[in-house]
């Protein structure tokens, strides 16, 4: 399955357009992630926990648009757009959504 950001494949035309697909994540915020990400921001550095958490809840986002797009038949998803989004009261969760046209080549 090709993924793509770019509306187009270069050198693979665009047979039909299958539909909207989607992956979304909603992953809420650890206790004893945010304490330790607060010592590291005092302390300077990367918040380690943090940025394990969101590559988890991308490439969870990744799979579940993928296999949407295989679910309708698709051999790529094209004009894919990443959004990211802090929901929840008092901003306690982050959402990581994934959306592209499913495409036949």
């Amino acid at each position: 399955m090709i993924i793509s950001t770019t509306p187009t494949l270069e050198g693979r035309p665009v047979r039909d357009y299958l539909g909207i697909v989607t992956g979304e994540v909603i992953v809420g915020a650890n206790i004893f992630k945010d304490l330790f990400a607060g010592i590291r921001d005092i302390v300077g550095g990367r918040a380690g926990a943090y940025e394990g958490a969101l590559r988890d809840a991308r490439r969870q986002a990744y799979e579940e648009l993928r296999f949407e797009a295989e679910r309708m038949g698709a051999d790529a998803v094209v004009g894919v757009d990443l959004d990211y989004e802090v929901v929840g009261q008092g901003g306690s969760m982050l959402m990581v959504s994934i959306s592209g046209t499913a495409v036949k080549l």
